[in-house]
């Protein structure tokens, strides 16, 4: 770009209220994959202070991801996190849908530990696909968090997740020969820790 290219392109952000260091999620795009996350507040296991509550929440999830035309690929809630692939055209809708259910069941959890005002919920994370490459990684990232946490030894054991439904719909013979193809490597490395 030119320096008044540069210029006009800053202009344009901050006439529109955006950021200048991230690209827009342009309204009306066509459906793409994204990888949403989304942690509680300083990696606390709010979600998993029991298992009906995680129950409760991954169903509120599930709901909440599918609704509006959306198309939930995969997911899988953790006691401090929660992973999901979701197509959508409307990210923003999306994202803003996802905050109103951190806020709902914020409200009732802190109403049930009688401290209103506890954050709950740190923002929520996305990260459109950019290969089928990326995808599968991701699908197997997000089915072996269980594992990698230490929560299960083999990630079709948890249950709150999408990974007993999955496996059923592609066989343990893909499913072996995705993991083997599309390997995780570094994937999520760092960002999905709590901080020491």
């Amino acid at each position: 770009m030119t320096v008044e290219e540069r210029e006009e392109a800053l202009r344009e952000r901050r006439q529109r209220r955006l950021p200048h260091h991230s690209p827009p999620h342009f309204a009306g795009d066509a459906p793409r994959l994204y990888h949403l996350t989304a942690a509680c507040y300083e990696h606390r296991p709010i979600v998993g202070l029991s298992p009906n509550r995680m129950a409760e929440f991954e169903a509120e999830l599930v709901k909440t991801l599918r609704a509006e035309g959306r198309e939930l690929a995969v997911w899988c809630v953790l006691p401090n996190h929660w992973h999901a692939l979701v197509r959508t055209g409307d990210l923003r809708g999306t994202t803003k849908a996802v905050g109103r259910l951190h806020g709902r069941m914020s409200h009732a959890w802190n109403g049930e530990a009688d401290c209103r005002g506890r954050t709950c919920w740190h923002r929520c994370a996305d990260r459109a696909m950019r290969s089928d490459a990326h995808v599968f990684a991701t699908i197997n990232y997000i089915h072996h968090n269980p594992v990698h946490h230490g929560y299960v030894e083999q990630w079709t054991q948890w249950p709150f997740s999408s990974a007993a439904d999955y496996l059923d719909a592609i066989g343990q013979e893909e499913a072996k020969r995705r993991w083997k193809q599309y390997p995780l490597l570094d994937y999520g490395k760092g960002w999905d820790e709590p901080e020491m």
